[in-house]
């Protein structure tokens, strides 16, 4: 690995190389920490709060629908039956921002459909949201656990 070279060269401050695959800090390479990492989540509650207030406001009262979609996404889990680099994008393409901000898109190109879009966008949006809080982030293809806010697991810190 490039970053064990770096590593190991001599006068090359550690810091730099980042941290290795085994790291300490159960973050990894490719995956942010410190006060970015932390950013990340609060931006993730962020997203949840306002997804829900709109949510509120298009939809009053209908909080049965939201909680029964709410986990919809999570069913592009299964893309990892057909191995983890399938299933890091099927994950990825049902947990990024675009899918729900072309669903509100639509319900702008197609106003009459609007009442029912934006709502579900809303659901979309609150449960990327929620994920992101939790540290649930966009995932490579080693496997389920390796996202871009870090390694999930035991060790997985805030």
């Amino acid at each position: 690995m490039a970053e064990d070279v770096l590593a190991k060269r001599p006068g090359w401050p550690a810091a730099l190389a980042g941290p290795g695959p085994g790291a300490r800090d159960g973050v990894g390479v490719g995956a942010v920490q410190g006060g970015v990492r932390l950013l990340l989540r609060a931006e993730g509650a962020a997203l949840l709060v306002f997804a829900v207030l709109a949510h509120a406001h298009l939809a009053p009262g209908q909080w049965g629908r939201f909680a029964a979609l709410l986990l919809l996404p999570d069913l592009a889990m299964l893309g990892y039956l057909a191995g983890p680099a399938f299933g890091a994008r099927a994950y990825n393409a049902a947990h990024s921002v675009v899918g729900p901000l072309l669903l509100a898109s639509a319900g702008v190109a197609f106003a009459a459909q609007a009442a029912l879009l934006w709502p579900l966008a809303a659901i979309w949006l609150a449960h990327i949201g929620l994920d992101r809080l939790l540290g649930y982030g966009l995932k490579y293809g080693q496997g389920f656990g390796h996202t871009h806010l870090g390694r999930l697991g035991p060790r997985d810190p805030w």
